[in-house]
């Protein structure tokens, strides 16, 4: 039964509530602090936390809760695409249908709740009794595609708009800024800007914006210490100490900065692809062709067994006009060579006998100042490179696109030697 002091109770508690409809990883702890800290702040504030410690899950309760206690005061939220703003308005509008919540709205405003507009960025109920008829409670949207005229909110959210774009990408961290710095315009008198994330790199939005209140993994208690040496030993120093414990660290000795994009020129292709059969291994795979003394390249990775992928692996490969495909047999026994000629009919298998910190030295790191990445390139594909460290587990991109240089440079090329590098 709904009472005042209930009431009460989730608003200097909001992980009662946000427990009871079903976020039971928030803890009161933490998320406590960081809930209210989305909801009353008065001023201009960031939260950086690292990741995996559910601050989007504390933007969601946040603003769900506003809407219902603040129904006259509309929020906005931006991110860096558009189809996680969907995902977070659907979470907003199945909180706002759970049955705590129209039991909560019931008691104060002694109504039922009704939704007079809807759609996937924008909410708007009957709790609100002030606004205008083209304005609503709630709008979202992703960066790239926010038009800021004739728009004020008196409380505004960025999450996440810096992601891993942002360390790839000067160019995308300068565009994230100007955005940044556009929607000051959008605030009303008095109002609040609200920036949540994790940061990716030293030049990044963060910089610009106000300083952070800062939780490491070390601080909030989320991970046990197997958790942190198990994501510490996927990735290397410089990603770790940005993501977890939100520093960064010179990554001058890195081997694969600033990749390059462009368009892919339809022209005849090889590939190579580097199999997972299941875990935590990904499968990489790597398209090229070589035009015009450069080099151009594809490449996406998959999770899960090899053979949950072959369709769309038989897809890609015929949509950038591949021939051979390349498959080393040191760890299947030419398994998958043997099954995927149902789908590709012409496979090139080999044993690897080379050390694979040297093969990536010796080829990618040599062609990479020549290559052009697909636009349409995965980053998750990018990320393992950018980050690649020898020894780090997250290899099977680099390691891919190194073997696919070397069938392009056989006879050109001497490897380096082992010691020499």
């Amino acid at each position: 039964m709904m009472d005042e002091k209930t009431l009460e109770k989730i608003l200097s508690k909001p992980t009662l509530y946000a427990n009871a409809i079903g976020y039971t990883l928030l803890q009161p702890q933490i998320h406590d602090e960081w809930i209210k800290m989305l909801m009353y702040s008065k001023e201009d504030i960031t939260l950086q936390a690292h990741r995996e410690s559910y601050k989007t899950t504390c933007v969601i309760v946040a603003i769900t809760l506003l809407l219902v206690f603040k129904p006259n005061s509309p929020n906005l939220l931006l991110r860096k695409d558009q189809d996680s703003v969907m995902e977070i308005t659907r979470a907003i509008k199945r909180n706002l249908r759970n049955p705590i919540t129209l039991e909560i709205i019931k008691f104060l405003y002694k109504k039922d709740l009704s939704f007079i507009k809807e759609s996937s960025e924008e909410i708007h109920t009957n709790l609100c009794t002030d606004l205008g008829k083209k304005e609503s409670q709630f709008l979202a949207s992703g960066i790239g595609s926010f038009s800021i005229t004739g728009k004020h909110f008196p409380r505004i959210y960025t999450d996440d708009i810096v992601t891993l774009k942002d360390r790839r990408s000067r160019a995308e961290r300068n565009a994230t800024k100007a955005v940044y710095q556009e929607i000051q315009n959008v605030k009303s008198a008095g109002g609040t800007i609200v920036n949540t994330g994790t940061p990716w790199h030293k030049d990044d939005c963060f910089s610009i914006m106000p300083k952070p209140k800062k939780f490491t993994v070390y601080e909030t208690g989320l991970m046990s210490d197997k958790e942190i040496i198990n994501r510490k030993n996927k990735m290397s120093a410089t990603l770790f100490s940005a993501n977890y414990e939100l520093k960064h660290i010179s990554d001058a000795d890195s081997l694969f900065k600033n990749p390059k994009y462009g368009e892919y020129p339809n022209r005849d292709s090889r590939a190579q692809i580097d199999c997972s059969y299941g875990g935590e291994d990904t499968t990489a795979l790597t398209i090229m062709t070589q035009y015009k003394g450069k080099t151009y390249a594809y490449g996406k990775v998959f999770t899960g067994h090899v053979q949950n992928n072959y369709s769309e692996i038989a897809s890609l490969l015929s949509k950038y006009r591949s021939g051979t495909l390349y498959a080393e047999t040191n760890a299947d026994k030419g398994f998958f060579a043997k099954e995927f000629r149902n789908y590709w009919p012409i496979i090139s298998s080999y044993h690897e006998s080379t050390n694979k910190h040297v093969k990536i030295v010796t080829y990618l790191q040599k062609e990479w100042a020549n290559i052009t990445w697909d636009t349409r390139t995965d980053p998750k594909y990018i990320e393992q490179i950018v980050e690649y460290q020898e020894g780090v587990n997250r290899d099977d991109a680099p390691d891919s696109a190194s073997s696919l240089i070397r069938e392009y440079n056989r006879g050109k090329v001497k490897a380096v030697d082992t010691l020499g590098y």
